[in-house]
């Protein structure tokens, strides 16, 4: 019971925090807000003056053979117009707020999708991209829908509640004292019913992040699922996550509805008190004071009916207040996470790399109980050509990642001509490396834009020189619009193979100092391989360049091999040298191709 008081407090603590926020980010929109805010005062005000007029004439019509006829015309006149004006700000009021409402959720949407670009690798490592594409795109969607719909009612409601005390004290102070003794057990409902089922919104969005994580993460690897016969398994898993979602949803549903309902038999005891109350000193007066006139008793419970009914319009759409607020917290929970270090302004400037790297005791793990690499020291000359091989899971990718400074070293220092990299800009850095991985990302546009994201500003001559010396010029001239034929996203029905060639091409267009291709001919046939090593042997000229591979046909040539086991360099030299050696690499060598080196030690 305790736990539940702990986390309701902290639940309506962060609720404000959140409503906090969401008030500056309206607050932004200055102008329109002003504005909107002035018209809704007007339309209050024109909206509570009605039931006066209402009133006026229903005491113009008292009395048998009594009625002023030319009064009521008149008094007819000025309700129409009033009631005329009052919908046309009306309307307007409901552009403004629309485009408050469409301008925040706009700068949200920037906002977070601009933060994914600033957010360290560890952030995306460690959650499904599903689960950040729901925040971005789902919860946002349901923040606009929240506040398309609450924002306006809100606005308008309290300025109703406030005009309609007023117009009730004018009237009559005891009827408007009566309201305000009864109108606290509303609010108390309200708020203890939508204080509980916020838990539950949140919960409900956590669950739909989650189910849209699985979805994309299944749509992605449907190929492996139905070749493994798992469709099975997967629907369940995929029902199993379903189910919890419905429940929480029909949890918050629930409670949420409770509001509606509860708020208006508050508000019935409301009008019937006041019918009541109106009717007796409508008969006799207070202290002396003359009866209330029937027209004013009409305008007394118009305006109770007024008074009550911005609290069974926010009630009603409660549901998607809460579940609105629940996503904006996870909005704002994505906005919040730390970004990576940026770069000190006084970085050293990268005009003229040479390619010279120094790992000096270099040790880095992911998570501080499980180290990774341990003491790694190592000098790489300019123009050398590194190949890291070792079993799987030894950390070569690892390694490939602090050079390109995804993530930065634990302990030690790795120096790009004598700069330690975390003193240099990671956007200057990463200019000055070409990498080619396994995974070959194709973008949704032509062949050409696909090739020229390293190079916008390429020509189309440019373009299809690096694809000729790629090898892939003739698949490419054999689709249907050759270049300009457009890619789905992913690549559609290019093979993997030709994923890669495209990703060579690419970062054969750009040229860049230094090379990292971390098994970039995995995919690639082993006559096409032989072209592309002799094309990436040109490239790499003058050049460092980085080779992960686990088939060592594409290592042989180069200038120093290490040999990586249990994120140890457990052996370092060429080929030639490692096989005299008959060490762990003689060993790797042999299972892959049958060879008999001095001395095996099994991997």
């Amino acid at each position: 019971m305790k736990k539940d008081r702990i986390g309701l407090k902290e639940t309506r603590r962060s609720s404000r925090g959140v409503l906090r926020r969401l008030l500056r980010e309206i607050g932004r929109d200055r102008a329109p807000l002003v504005l909107s805010l002035l018209l809704s005062v007007v339309s209050a005000a024109l909206t509570l003056y009605v039931p006066i007029l209402i009133g006026r004439a229903i005491n113009l019509a008292v009395g048998q053979g009594a009625v002023d006829f030319a009064g009521i015309g008149r008094v007819l006149v000025a309700l129409l117009v009033t009631v005329g004006v009052t919908g046309l700000f009306r309307y307007a009021v409901e552009v403004l707020n629309n485009r408050i409402s469409c301008d925040v959720v706009r700068r949200l949407r920037i906002r977070a999708f601009g933060k994914i670009g600033r957010l360290p690798l560890s952030y995306i490592d460690s959650r499904g991209s599903g689960e950040t594409v729901s925040r971005i795109v789902t919860d946002i969607d349901t923040v606009s829908d929240g506040l398309l719909i609450g924002f306006g009612q809100l606005l308008t409601g309290v300025l109703t509640i406030l005009g309609t005390l007023a117009f009730l004290f004018w009237l009559s102070w005891i009827l408007a004292l009566i309201v305000l003794l009864v109108t606290p057990l509303s609010l108390f409902a309200a708020r203890f019913i939508a204080s509980r089922s916020h838990g539950y919104f949140l919960k409900q969005a956590t669950l739909n992040g989650e189910e849209t994580a699985f979805i994309d993460e299944m749509i992605g690897g449907q190929k492996v699922v139905q070749s493994l016969g798992a469709e099975e398994a997967t629907r369940e898993r995929f029902d199993a996550i379903n189910d919890r979602f419905g429940r929480a949803a029909l949890s918050a549903v629930f409670f949420s509805s409770l509001t509606n309902p509860v708020t208006r038999f508050v508000n019935a005891i409301v009008y019937a008190a006041v019918a009541l109350a109106g009717a007796l000193l409508t008969l006799s007066g207070v202290g002396g004071a003359a009866p209330l006139s029937v027209g004013a008793l009409a305008a007394a419970l118009a305006y109770a009916t007024q008074y009550t009914k911005p609290f069974n319009e926010i009630s009603g759409v409660v549901t998607e207040l809460q579940n609105a607020m629940a996503s904006l917290s996870r909005v704002f929970s994505l906005l919040d996470e730390p970004e990576e270090k940026p770069s000190k302004p006084d970085a050293p400037s990268l005009t003229e790399v040479a390619g010279r790297f120094d790992f000096d005791d270099v040790s880095f793990s992911y998570s501080p109980d499980r180290p990774l690499l341990k003491h790694i020291s190592l000098r790489v000359r300019p123009g050398e050509t590194v190949a890291i091989v070792g079993p799987t899971g030894c950390g070569k990718t690892t390694l490939i990642n602090l050079l390109m400074r995804f993530y930065d070293v634990c302990d030690g220092a790795i120096r790009l001509d004598g700069a330690d990299l975390r003193e240099l800009d990671r956007r200057e850095l990463r200019r000055q490396i070409g990498m080619v991985l396994q995974d070959s990302w194709i973008r949704a546009g032509s062949v050409a834009f696909n090739l020229a994201i390293g190079r916008p500003e390429a020509t189309r001559e440019e373009i299809e020189d690096a694809a000729r010396r790629a090898h892939c010029d003739g698949f490419i001239r054999r689709m249907p619009d050759g270049y300009d034929t457009v890619l789905p996203e992913g690549g559609g029905n290019l093979s993997a193979g030709q994923k890669q060639l495209l990703s060579i091409a690419r970062v054969m267009l750009c040229l860049p100092p230094i090379l990292i291709l971390d098994e970039a001919t995995s995919s690639i046939d082993t006559r096409t391989e032989k072209k592309i090593r002799d094309a990436l042997a040109t490239l790499s000229e003058g050049r460092t360049s980085f080779i992960v591979a686990h088939r060592l046909s594409t290592v042989v040539s180069s200038d120093l091999i290490l040999v990586m086991r249990d994120g140890d360099i457990v052996e370092t030299g060429t080929h030639a040298d490692l096989l005299a050696a008959g060490g762990f690499y003689a060993a790797l060598y042999e299972s892959q191709f049958g060879g008999k080196p001095k001395r095996r030690e099994t991997p």
